[in-house]
């Protein structure tokens, strides 16, 4: 029988708090989620923006939790299972329970964050890790302060490497978070305007990436993109929390992690590069030139954990765009043709979404199909969020984008700026777009779809996928 992941005792003694209600039995996992609950996970009871977890607790151990930590026990949780009651927020005691795992933890660990890519690094570094040992990583995007120890407290004992990614909108956000890590790596992989309308500008942005070195462990090391105009200010905050091992990536002549040569094609892209003094060359299953910028500070990182830098070049071969994020998906049309979707539709900013046009101009249409770009809006950009997003004309040039379609107060700023022979559609919103996209496909057609999580981008996908995708089936 596998070792579960804690006994009774030792979440007691981690989290602190009060039994009730018996022993129970071995606990398999962690979660805070009544809906998804697997028999045998603890249960945390947090609350949400929305929903107080406290109001599923009963359901929670009906589904067959193996214990609740919560702070307000009533009639509706005692007597269906064990109830670890704690005198402050559970989320507090999910935290204590985090750094209890990483205190047992002998594992190699790495956190990443940065402006973008942190999401598709840290698939890249946790697959290419597996080919060395077993490894715990962050599921999705749990890269807040609920996601991070929620990650932590489901951390085996017995793993060889973490793989934990950090986010952040506002200073001082990263600090707390990477003190729980205690990473042995700390990779930044860029420095762009992102959340602008919380900061006063991107060198405020570097500094609160920056934090992610307090939480460095003693003889650490640290991983900067040599090529962002912010890497002297990260060098002197990694110098700044006492880090001496600091790997620079990219195409400058000084970069640790060097970018020799690459040849992007629209579905994969071949790379040689030195990294840290081993040349490999290798294919990257994920197209588009940011990948192959982030998978330079992976292989870095692989090689400073222990890992075998050989097996872990190989292993990006298999590595795919996460959902969201550069998936990609082909549509079946009525008319016996077909379409390709890149799914962008996770979230947006202006970095991002010059690297998503440069993945579409980098996939052909087929016969007399088009690229289309479907774009929402890029929040949190603050005052100069009307001139980011009109700047996006540039780019839409340079990669011979045939018809934009976009939405949202913000992209219409984009729209008046466009000639007519690109202008797809405009609506104020997204809903309002989904049907003249749909109608609109043509057999051919290269489609990506992109905007921040809050211009609600995704239902268009889901619509592609539903009418189009699960025709190959049919």
């Amino acid at each position: 029988m596998d070792k579960p992941l804690w006994t009774m005792d030792e979440v007691v003694a981690a989290a602190g708090g009060t039994l009730e209600g018996g022993p129970g039995s071995a606990l398999t996992g962690v979660s805070i989620d009544s809906r998804s609950i697997e028999p045998g996970e603890i249960y945390v009871a947090i609350k949400g923006d929305v929903h107080d977890g406290h109001k599923f607790a009963g359901a929670a151990l009906e589904a067959g939790a193996g214990l609740a930590i919560v702070s307000r026990p009533d009639e509706s949780m005692r007597g269906k299972g064990p109830l670890l009651v704690v005198d402050d927020d559970p989320l507090a005691a999910m935290e204590r329970l985090g750094r209890a795992a990483r205190q047992r933890s002998a594992a190699q660990i790495a956190a990443i964050t940065g402006s973008v890519g942190k999401t598709g690094s840290k698939e890249m570094l946790r697959h290419a890790l597996s080919k060395s040992g077993s490894v715990h990583a962050s599921v999705k995007s749990f890269n807040n302060h609920w996601g991070v120890p929620l990650t932590l407290a489901r951390f085996p004992e017995d793993v060889q490497f973490g793989v934990f990614e950090v986010g952040m909108n506002h200073p001082g956000e990263i600090t707390p978070l990477v003190d729980m890590i205690q990473p042995h790596v700390a990779v930044v992989t860029t420095v762009a305007p992102v959340h602008l309308g919380q900061f006063s500008s991107v060198e405020e942005i570097a500094d609160a990436k920056a934090e992610i070195f307090s939480g460095v462990v003693s003889g650490g090391a640290a991983i900067l993109n040599r090529d962002n105009p912010h890497y002297d200010r990260l060098l002197a905050a990694a110098k700044a929390a006492g880090i001496s091992r600091i790997i620079g990536c990219g195409e400058h002549d000084d970069a640790e992690a060097k970018l020799l040569r690459v040849v992007l094609h629209g579905s994969c892209s071949c790379v040689q590069a030195d990294i840290l003094g081993e040349q490999l060359t290798y294919k990257l299953g994920a197209p588009g030139r940011h990948f192959v910028e982030n998978s330079l500070a992976v292989l870095a990182a692989a090689k400073l954990l222990g890992a075998d830098l050989a097996l872990a070049a190989l292993s990006l071969a298999e590595t795919r765009a996460p959902v969201g994020r550069g998936e990609r998906c082909k549509l079946h049309l009525p008319s016996g043709g077909t379409a390709i979707l890149i799914d962008e539709a996770y979230n947006a900013n202006p970095a991002s979404m010059r690297a998503a046009l440069a993945l579409l101009a980098q996939t052909n249409p087929g016969g007399k199909g088009r690229r289309v770009a479907v774009l929402g809006d890029m929040l949190e950009l603050g005052e100069n969020s009307p001139v980011l997003h009109e700047e996006l004309r540039r780019p839409i040039d340079e990669a011979g984008v045939n018809a934009v379609y976009a939405c949202g107060p913000m992209m219409a700023h984009l729209w008046e700026s466009l000639p007519d022979g690109r202008r797809g559609a405009y609506a104020e919103t997204s809903e309002g777009l989904n049907d003249t996209v749909l109608q609109g496909l043509r057999a051919g057609d290269v489609i990506m779809v992109k905007g921040s999580l809050g211009s609600k981008m995704i239902p268009i996908v889901d619509a592609l996928k539903r009418r189009f995708a699960e025709r190959e089936a049919t």
